[in-house]
């Protein structure tokens, strides 16, 4: 199937589950079809689902009988794993309440060889969907939900193919709440869907990149409910992690001042980090009889090492700049007055780049750890293959025979 014909069929999913038309979807759907659906939508929805009659009678029936909804898609994206990204919105209403629905999406599709969806993985706003379904909660000591168009704690722009996000509250040295939790998904959401978008820069404002969670906030749970809160914010900050490991546009994080906890998740997710010489590094979480997020159990083993990793987590080890880079968790250590023109420069050359061919480096780097060789050679012969398809590639081996310097287009 070509990019052509994944979108076509996108677009008579969308239809068919816009018209309730089972005849339609039974020819879409591949018979072992698997849906995965966010973790957290209301009345238990969230999570996977197993072969096309599953997913009708369990999930999208389930929220016909709850919603008037439809999924608008906006725009299409092919990934060099074979896939479509798809992002847009739901728009409708709650059927008992009769409020708004409006929460942004991006759907996975795969596909199998007889022209039929295979496979649906959905990403939304949870709490978009719960809001319509029975109004906002309103819990003793509110949490705002960050709207995907409304950012409060980071400050997110897009120039020159760059997306620069960054981290926006500096009179807590960007500690983070349940809204900036909210808000990095948010931002993520919106990095993966702009193809636009050719490199990612993570930055902070004040002091500090971030200290980690707002234990301010976490001391004002009320008895009894902080695993709950915990589970409530890495959620959407995990899920935000997740989205953007598998982007194609490389990412460069710039640490300065403290960067602790969960926080430390803003430096496993990038390919490239620079950090000012007084950065300070730590884990933090045994402080709080707490045992970590961020992805830092899987990413540290592997930047450092598993025995330095175990001493920064039960030890709360602290280490700095120049050790962290002795150790692989920094790229580079930067004069602290060079620090922000450095890595906005490097984003700068990053996003001129072949961005296709970024993405399916940071595929491979990122998969190695968990496929074996024979696994690991295919897997190069196939992205490859899928690089040597874009016009990028095209250009620039036609630039390099001719002896021009290529230009990159990201396509």
């Amino acid at each position: 199937m070509t990019y052509e014909d994944h979108v076509a069929l996108a677009k008579r999913l969308y239809a068919a589950l816009a018209a309730g038309d089972r005849a339609a979807l039974g020819e879409i759907l591949h018979p072992q079809f698997t849906g995965r659906t966010t973790d957290g939508l209301p009345l238990g929805l969230g999570g996977s689902y197993a072969g096309p009659e599953v997913m009708q009678r369990e999930f999208w029936w389930r929220i016909g009988r709850h919603f008037r909804a439809r999924a608008v898609a906006e725009s299409f994206h092919g990934l060099d794993d074979g896939r479509l990204h798809v992002a847009g919105r739901y728009r409708g209403e709650g059927i008992a309440s009769g409020r708004e629905l409006d929460a942004a999406f991006v759907h996975l599709l795969a596909f199998s060889d007889d022209h039929r969806v295979l496979a649906l993985e959905q990403l939304t706003d949870s709490a978009a969907w719960k809001d319509a379904l029975e109004g906002p909660a309103v819990p003793a000591a509110p949490a705002p939900t960050a709207a995907p168009d409304t950012l409060r704690t980071i400050d997110y722009t897009v120039r020159d193919g760059v997306a620069v996000v960054c981290l926006d509250r500096p009179e807590r040295r960007n500690a983070i709440d349940m809204r900036m939790a909210e808000e990095t998904l948010a931002v993520a959401r919106r990095i993966a869907a702009d193809r636009t978008v050719r490199a990612v820069l993570i930055r902070g404002n004040g002091p500090a990149l971030t200290v980690g969670g707002d234990i301010d906030a976490f001391a004002r749970a009320a008895p009894g409910t902080l695993g709950a809160t915990f589970e409530t914010m890495t959620t959407p900050f995990h899920e935000a992690l997740r989205i953007l490991s598998r982007i194609d546009a490389p990412i460069v994080t710039a640490a300065h001042g403290a960067v602790a906890g969960g926080g430390l998740g803003f430096v496993y997710a990038a390919d490239i980090v620079l950090a000012a010489p007084d950065t300070k590094f730590v884990v933090a979480f045994s402080a709080l009889g707490l045992t970590g997020d961020g992805g830092g159990t899987w990413h540290l083993p592997r930047l450092v090492g598993p025995r330095r990793a175990a001493r920064m987590y039960l030890e709360n080890q602290q280490i700095e700049a120049a050790e962290a880079a002795d150790w692989g968790l920094v790229t580079e250590v930067v004069p602290a007055d060079r620090l922000q023109e450095r890595a906005l420069e490097l984003a700068t050359r990053l996003a001129a780049g072949p961005t296709r061919a970024f993405g399916g480096m940071r595929r491979l780097l990122q998969d190695s750890w968990t496929t074996d060789l024979s696994g690991q050679l295919l897997a190069e012969i196939r992205t490859l293959a899928a690089a040597g398809g874009t016009e990028d590639a095209a250009h620039a081996i036609a630039d390099f025979a001719a002896g021009r310097r290529p230009e990159f287009q990201g396509r």
